[in-house]
């Protein structure tokens, strides 16, 4: 059994969603699926719980926590502008752009806070950008599929917003980059209701239980099962400011893909 909508339906119904949804708190179990760059921190432990934190316009904390035991695996946030990676067993804590993009050949480095943002908190369409609508039929179900373009010098896709017709929930979002690269498909699942916030200032809404993310070019796919979870709650600042612990290495993860310690950076002109 499908369900019909319009490509004005759909729209209406993504933006709905997008807008509902202002802040996060979360409990999730974390599963790296394949690649490296989280599976260097998360694998021996398997599963990982996590708290996760995340407000508009761009902040997000998640601290990971080891199973049974408790001690804490990995402590991360970004602000939309700096992220920052606290790894306790490593004695490391790395910083860096959020608009780097060229990977480090060491995985712990490639843990990236900000990609799980489009995740839980999506990104509106806007008016002015120009939206194409198709149905798409396969083995996997049928779907509705908006596809929102960028302008520009040359139109490209900017998004693709995939609605499962049995019940017209979203059930992937896929974000490019120019030149049509695919960088993240995250495939959304397991749609359940969830409580208003504490305030009561949002009704009752759906939210999916679980995440997959995946970002090829940066050469992971991360499972998010998400255990509870309320939204538009108040959440302070200072929730999201992550600070390195005393006698950490600090790393500053750089443009160029070179990453320096501050104990071990050389003034600029010095003798290698």
């Amino acid at each position: 059994m499908v369900k019909d909508a319009t490509r004005e339906d759909l729209l209406e119904k993504y933006n709905a969603s997008a807008r509902a949804v202002t802040t996060l708190n979360a409990t999730v179990e974390l599963k790296p699926v394949a690649g490296s760059k989280y599976s260097g921190v998360i694998e021996e432990y398997h599963e990982v719980k996590a708290f996760l934190l995340a407000a508009r316009p761009a902040s997000i904390r998640m601290i990971g926590q080891a199973p049974v035991i408790g001690t804490t695996v990995f402590d991360m946030a970004s602000d939309g502008q700096v992220f920052r990676v606290s790894i306790p067993s490593k004695n490391k804590f790395l910083e860096g752009s959020v608009s780097l993009e060229r990977p480090s050949s060491k995985p712990i480095e490639n843990l990236r806070p900000q990609h799980l943002l489009e995740a839980l908190l999506w990104p509106e369409i806007r008016k002015e950008e120009p939206v194409l609508f198709e149905e798409f039929n396969d083995e996997a179900g049928r779907f509705y599929v908006l596809t929102v373009l960028r302008g520009g010098y040359q139109t490209e896709i900017l998004r693709k917003i995939w609605f499962d017709r049995s019940e017209l929930e979203v059930a992937r979002l896929q974000t490019f980059g120019p030149r049509g690269i695919l960088i993240s498909d995250i495939r959304f699942s397991s749609w359940q209701p969830t409580n208003a916030s504490a305030e009561g200032s949002i009704p009752v809404q759906g939210f999916p239980r679980a995440i997959r993310i995946e970002r090829p070019h940066d050469d992971y796919r991360l499972d998010l099962q998400i255990i509870k979870v309320t939204l538009d709650e108040v959440i302070p600042a200072e929730r999201f400011k992550l600070e390195p612990p005393s006698g950490t290495e600090i790393i500053h993860v750089g443009e160029a893909g070179e990453e320096k310690s501050a104990q071990d950076a050389k003034p600029q002109g010095a003798h290698r």
